[in-house]
């Protein structure tokens, strides 16, 4: 597997293909979904290993449908950009977050505005 630890296939990825991967590899299959209307059984019964939802606000929303449908099943999900967003992600059923962190320019740019405050020059 030349070290890598899953694979993660876009959400067009056809369960066909889902299982045939699945058939070549013996790390984890993570399929990512982003509406609760994509056939999450299909992929299921293909072998795919995790659920990812990444459905942008509605990822709560997402992850509690498919929740409720897949009681046992690993979900994973996206978490969105604030704590709020990842916690109410994390009460919906998802097992774990994917989580983006801010780029440089986000960060330099808080580092800016606290030498700023700092020094009381304004923005």
């Amino acid at each position: 597997n030349m070290g890598a630890i899953g694979v993660v296939l876009n959400a067009p990825v056809p369960p066909e293909v889902l299982r045939e991967i699945k058939s070549h590899v013996d790390i984890p299959v993570v399929a990512t979904i982003v509406s609760a209307a994509q056939d999450t059984d299909a992929r299921i019964e293909a072998g795919v290993d995790i659920l990812n939802i990444a459905a942008s606000s509605q990822t709560p929303h997402v992850v509690a449908q498919l929740r409720e449908r897949h009681p046992d099943f690993p979900i994973m999900a996206t978490g969105g950009p604030t704590d709020d967003t990842i916690r109410a992600t994390i009460a919906a059923g998802a097992i774990a977050i994917t989580y983006t962190p801010p780029d440089n320019g986000v960060l330099l740019a808080q580092i800016m505005r606290s030498h700023r405050e700092r020094y009381k020059l304004g923005d």
